[in-house]
């Protein structure tokens, strides 16, 4: 019998060489980068549009399931384009990769924020009805107001308008639907002067019992 191989384990009889430990290592170590890059903004490192689109499915799985609303909002900085044309594109990425932090320093584990394209974010909100969402995004809009971002050497303020939507047990609509509805929120935000936050209409969630009207007051006073 000849010295035993200490590089490599030992294989049965007749089948290929078996590969090393560091070899096994290092494919995990390529298949985690490979997962990483496809689900995740290569810009500002939050998840990207493909695990937005994968989440908010599952997400409304889970509501079906259990009866616990997710609640969605769209996020577009105002006037981002000015700053692009002013600043240079590397400060606009800067702002962007800022202003995702902020977010994040504001979230729950369980939430789950996404850059959605160029100045707008995503943000899902799992097991959240829509008073707590739009509470949520009155402060995450006030956040981001209200901190001048510190890049080319000096603060850049910058505001958010926001649309805010939730999804329930027994809604008869699908994801691309939530967005659209959502999107259209935003929209609104923006027509309406920017800088504010634009969601369903509480009156049609009373009458449907989702919101009270102390609910509603207590949320129109923000």
């Amino acid at each position: 019998m000849g010295p035993v191989d200490k590089e490599k384990p030992s294989c049965p009889a007749g089948e290929p060489a078996c590969p090393r430990l560091d070899e096994l290592l290092a494919l995990r170590a390529e298949a985690e980068e490979l997962n990483r890059l496809v689900h995740k903004d290569s810009l500002t490192g939050l998840f990207n549009f493909r695990h937005f689109q994968q989440s908010l499915v599952q997400e409304m799985e889970r509501t079906r399931r259990t009866g616990q609303p997710v609640s969605l909002m769209m996020m577009d900085l105002d006037h981002f384009k000015q700053i692009n044309d002013h600043w240079g594109h590397e400060v606009g990425n800067a702002v962007l990769r800022q202003v995702g932090k902020l977010i994040t320093g504001e979230m729950r584990q369980i939430d789950i924020l996404c850059r959605y394209g160029g100045e707008e974010f995503a943000l899902l909100l799992p097991a959240t009805d829509l008073p707590r969402a739009v509470d949520a995004a009155n402060r995450l809009r006030q956040v981001i107001g209200g901190n001048p971002l510190d890049v080319a050497r000096e603060g850049i303020g910058i505001t958010a308008s926001i649309g805010v939507d939730v999804f329930m047990k027994g809604d008869g609509i699908d994801h691309g639907e939530l967005v659209r509805r959502t999107d259209a929120l935003l929209y609104q935000a923006k027509e309406q002067g920017r800088n504010r936050v634009c969601h369903r209409n509480f009156d049609l969630l009373r009458t449907e019992g989702q919101v009270s009207r102390e609910e509603k007051d207590e949320l129109l006073r923000k």
